[in-house]
């Protein structure tokens, strides 16, 4: 019998190319998406799709009976549509999240795979970011993504539920959105880029990010979820423990820059990946350099 796995977000730009991965390998694949930041067209065909979103737990529930893992990507992200929308934010990320828990336990989940975030850090005085610093988030975001934590640890500990919390650094690859002003700075880079617009950087462009490639994020996901030497809760950044700056990110798209304004963000990002490696035998595989090249190859870009 096929294992049972269960994709909430999975019409989005990380859900979807993890569902890809567990139809690969021959999982039963489940995808719950309520399509407001997902597409229909993302989802693999394999897959079966449930057009439900996470805060209606009642449509949900029944969804999770007998699966085997899930992996709870969905969420309502970005800093600074969460600090202009904090209760549609929170009403996705926390209790969507507890609904999602709730579902698990009742439905006999044997692990969870929740996708947290380095905006849990915040600013610190101090770089790499390690898991063991105190969380210090600047934004409803960050600190809904480190509610979905203690709500993990929580349903570990009364419910005996096993799960491990990823902090995703900075993800981008393909089919990541472009599109609105929340738009994360690679995707809007290419399409400025495509449209023979300059490059619109914010401030003097010398914050710097950890930037993931979506494939290593996913390698991370399904390694959680196997591993034996994780399942209480464990906290684990996933990134590629290399921060660029943005005016690098602009050099390496290439094309006319043009600086606007400063916006409210933490200055850097920066992942100490060594829990991961030690964890879960995970390692980074895409360099930035590498990265971008791909996608400058699928936009048709030299």
């Amino acid at each position: 019998m096929a294992t049972k796995s269960i994709v909430t977000g999975g019409a989005g730009f990380i859900g979807s190319h993890l569902v890809d991965a567990l139809i690969e390998r021959g999982d039963d694949v489940h995808v719950i998406d309520d399509l407001s930041g997902g597409k229909r067209e993302l989802v693999h065909e394999k897959a079966t799709f449930h057009e439900e979103t996470i805060c209606d737990r009642e449509a949900i529930a029944p969804i999770f009976e007998g699966a085997d893992y899930v992996f709870h990507t969905a969420a309502l992200p970005r800093v600074q549509f969460s600090i202009e929308h904090p209760i549609e934010t929170h009403e996705a990320n926390v209790t969507g999240t507890l609904n999602v828990l709730k579902a698990c336990v009742d439905g006999g989940v044997k692990r969870v795979v929740f996708s947290s975030s380095s905006s849990i850090y915040g600013d610190q005085p101090t770089m790499p970011l390690v898991e063991d610093m105190a969380p210090g988030p600047k934004s409803p975001y960050g600190l809904h993504k480190y509610m979905g934590e203690l709500y993990c640890k929580m349903w570990n500990e009364i419910y005996e539920l096993p799960s491990v919390c990823l902090r995703y650094f900075n993800v981008y690859g393909p089919r990541q959105s472009a599109e609105g002003a929340y738009a994360l700075v690679i995707a809007k880079f290419l399409k400025q880029r495509e449209e023979g617009g300059s490059l619109t950087i914010t401030g003097d462009g010398k914050q710097t990010r950890d930037f993931t490639h979506v494939t290593d994020v996913v390698q991370a996901n399904l390694k959680a979820a196997s591993s034996d030497s994780v399942g209480s809760a464990d906290v684990i950044n996933v990134g590629a423990g290399n921060n660029v700056s943005i005016n690098k990110i602009a050099e390496l798209i290439g094309g006319e820059v043009e600086h606007i304004e400063a916006r409210y963000e933490p200055h850097d990002t920066l992942a100490d990946n060594t829990r991961a490696r030690e964890l879960l035998g995970w390692a980074p595989s895409v360099t930035i350099e590498e990265g971008i090249a791909e996608l400058k190859k699928l936009h048709g870009l030299s």
